[in-house]
């Protein structure tokens, strides 16, 4: 088995304490317990539906980072064998943990999930990098990204639309409209951050942590979120170029309900200050709790499944 770092021990179920409150506030009722070493001070969050043509090879190019990483993958119960592949990965790798879902769940509760998921680990890592597992994100610029964040921005954004960023496989009319999205975006917000959409990011814990109570978000708007957050409450933003490659092979996860959510949002946000959305995902225990024991690893994967409605 590959060590990309010291070994991370997960320990079975167990009961909630009040360091994973942020956890009950999700619903998940019941957690596994990774004790990340000294060394390993970032996080890389992969939400993923239907990546079973990226997910592998993704992951190894990170390992290769050497970086001493904890990968976080956040699986909506891929019909294509996603997790299954993951899985297979973890026979390999000590570093990497799963959580799967019922279904298609939205991004904005898959990063939510993620940051309540790495906070509950006995020893938190100091950053937390989200990216597509689509390599639309080059995994290669995670290492500009950490360095940036260690100089003391607490939200760095890997940026399309800054000087020196650019993109790749995109036709004129996607551009315009992301340009205007992100235009109306920074506007509504107060910022002069050029990319408010974008999703490869590297987020500080001590960020996270106080903004976690305050995110709703069910789908992309996450990304306007955390930005409008970071403003609200003071954090130190800052962008780095970046090239986005439009995905070669699955196809695109945006739909139009989760593009109206989107804009829903920006416009909420411009009237007032407090934002609704439809009924928060509530979950009521795990599904099924799967361990796998190796001589010095557990792994501890989460299968979470909704509450039911009556």
């Amino acid at each position: 088995m590959k060590n990309s770092g010291r070994p991370i021990n997960l320990c079975e179920k167990r009961e909630i304490s009040a360091t994973e409150d942020s956890v009950r506030k999700m619903g998940v009722y019941g957690a596994t317990d990774a004790k990340v070493q000294s060394g390993q001070a970032v996080a890389v969050v992969l939400p993923t539906y239907c990546e079973a043509e990226n997910i592998e090879s993704l992951v190894r190019e990170i390992q290769e980072l050497k970086l001493n990483l904890l990968i976080t993958v956040i699986d909506d119960s891929s019909p294509d064998g996603t997790a299954k592949i993951v899985k297979k990965l973890q026979k390999e790798y000590n570093n990497i943990l799963l959580l799967v879902r019922p279904q298609k769940l939205g991004l904005g509760t898959a990063i939510i999930t993620a940051f309540q998921s790495i906070l509950s680990l006995e020893n938190q890592p100091k950053y937390i990098i989200t990216l597509d597992a689509d390599y639309s994100h080059n995994p290669q610029d995670i290492p500009e990204l950490i360095r940036v964040a260690r100089s003391g921005c607490d939200l760095v954004i890997g940026s399309r639309y800054c000087k020196g960023g650019n993109i790749v496989g995109w036709h004129f009319m996607r551009r315009l409209i992301s340009r205007i999205a992100n235009l109306i975006a920074s506007t509504i917000i107060g910022t002069e951050i050029c990319d408010c959409t974008s999703g490869m990011r590297c987020y500080s814990k001590r960020y996270v942590k106080t903004v976690l109570p305050n995110l709703h978000s069910q789908t992309y708007e996450i990304q306007i979120e955390t930005i409008k957050q970071a403003w609200l409450q003071g954090f130190r933003v800052k962008e780095v170029p970046i090239t986005f490659e439009n995905r070669k092979r699955g196809k695109s996860k945006l739909t139009q309900a989760e593009f109206r959510a989107f804009l829903s949002y920006i416009i909420k946000a411009k009237i007032g200050g407090g934002v609704s959305f439809a009924s928060e995902l509530n979950y009521q225990d795990l599904w099924k709790f799967d361990l796998d024991r190796e001589k010095d690893r557990v792994l501890g994967n989460l299968y979470i499944r909704p509450k039911q409605v009556s």
